[in-house]
């Protein structure tokens, strides 16, 4: 297959040759060549990686569904009551709810996925199934990683270790963790048991951290020691953590240079605080950071809408970004940045000006949009995207081919 008249990263107009699900050659794009059955019309669009969503709550969806007012507590465990106590009151499937927002990210352009699946002895594995089934529905469309997620806590409530070790025995893909000083109020078990299935099981382990300054600071500081001591190097992953640059500039410097030295990756949902870890020290340092869209309007928030490219918009947004080589780097972060996370197999996003994932080489997971350039797709947010997973189309026109 050939890809004609499309323009990598925003250069020239180019025609990208696809073999084996591969890129295989990247030439000038010649007007004068009759086009194949198979080829595909660029159009003279904009052609990225596609989307990573690396942080997204599939299990929680509302997306489909009528809006309803947010009713949700502050904090945490009032958020998680809300959520319990809604879910299962809607005519629609919970299986078909998960399935129909994966099927909306693909469509918009997201092939890589990363999703939460909480874990509980309210739901036990009901939601973990659900977002399975998604998992099997559109495994020739995108790749999915389900992380077994205690929203709850491990230790609040009895019998909850015991469903999350079922659920790795069923096949997920990631350990999650959650606020362990904050939440379970005991972070050397929490952290022992999340460590310690995710070793029994051979999975990489994600650690929701919401905590505020020096206490996440704290908790930071436990996952870093046993990432170092169990040899975890390259298999951890903190998301949010949008605290962790409040306490001091020489402790970001150090929790940046440890999360470098260690390889511990970053998940960000681009939020609205000041105290983050600063994006361009991240990966300057050689941090591997991903993106993601958190809830799709869900029982947490109204927010989210499977686009990635929105949430990008808000990445640059958040960081104040205004200079085009930024804002590229956002769009690079939620593209590859995210698969780097996913798999050491992709190439990490290694700083400003570094655009991977469109070379000679690379797997063709690409999204074609209009626009000017990749700051102004960015800006717009067009609508005639065209997406392509291991070398086939998998949505064109914002719909999903193939189901």
């Amino acid at each position: 297959m050939i890809i004609r008249n499309v323009r990598p990263w925003g250069a020239d107009a180019a025609d990208i040759h696809i073999e084996s699900e591969r890129i295989a050659a990247i030439a000038p794009h010649d007007a004068t060549r009759a086009p194949g059955a198979d080829d595909v019309d660029g159009r003279g669009r904009l052609v990225f990686p596609s989307f990573s969503d690396v942080h997204v709550h599939l299990d929680s969806s509302r997306i489909g569904l009528p809006f309803r007012p947010h009713t949700g507590a502050p904090g945490v465990w009032g958020m998680m009551l809300n959520d319990r106590n809604n879910w299962r009151d809607t005519e629609v499937p919970h299986a078909e709810i998960v399935a129909g927002t994966l099927e909306q990210m693909i469509a918009k352009g997201t092939t890589r996925v990363r999703s939460y699946a909480q874990v509980d002895v309210d739901c036990k594995l009901e939601k973990f199934d659900s977002v399975l089934a998604a998992k099997e529905k559109f495994r020739g469309h995108a790749d999915v990683q389900i992380m077994t997620f205690p929203q709850a806590g491990i230790l609040r409530e009895a019998g909850t270790v015991g469903y999350l070790e079922e659920s790795l025995k069923q096949g997920a893909d990631v350990m999650g963790g959650i606020d362990p000083s904050q939440l379970d109020r005991d972070p050397a078990r929490h952290l022992d048991i999340v460590f310690g299935l995710a070793e029994k099981y051979q999975v990489e382990v994600d650690i929701h951290l919401h905590e505020p300054g020096a206490l996440g600071v704290f908790s930071t500081e436990l996952i870093l020691e046993r990432t170092r001591a169990l040899g975890m190097q390259g298999k951890v992953t903190i998301s949010h953590a949008y605290d962790l640059g409040s306490v001091s500039e020489a402790v970001s410097r150090r929790l940046i240079d440890e999360f470098a030295e260690l390889d511990v990756a970053m998940a960000t949902v681009a939020p609205s605080t000041t105290g983050h870890l600063r994006l361009i020290d991240l990966v300057e340092a050689g941090v591997r950071v991903g993106l993601g869209e958190d809830g799709q309007r869900d029982y947490w928030s109204p927010y989210g809408n499977c686009d990635m490219l929105d949430r990008t918009w808000q990445l640059a947004f958040v960081n104040g970004f205004r200079r085009d080589d930024h804002i590229e780097l956002a769009l690079a972060v939620a593209t590859m940045g995210g698969a780097s996370l996913m798999s050491r197999q992709s190439p990490r996003v290694a700083g400003v000006g570094d655009r991977p994932g469109v070379a000679v080489g690379d797997r063709a997971d690409l999204v074609l949009v209009d626009g000017e350039t990749p700051a102004s797709a960015v800006m717009d947010r067009g609508v005639d995207r065209t997406v392509i997973h291991d070398g086939r189309i998998v949505a064109d026109g914002l719909r999903v081919l193939g189901i």
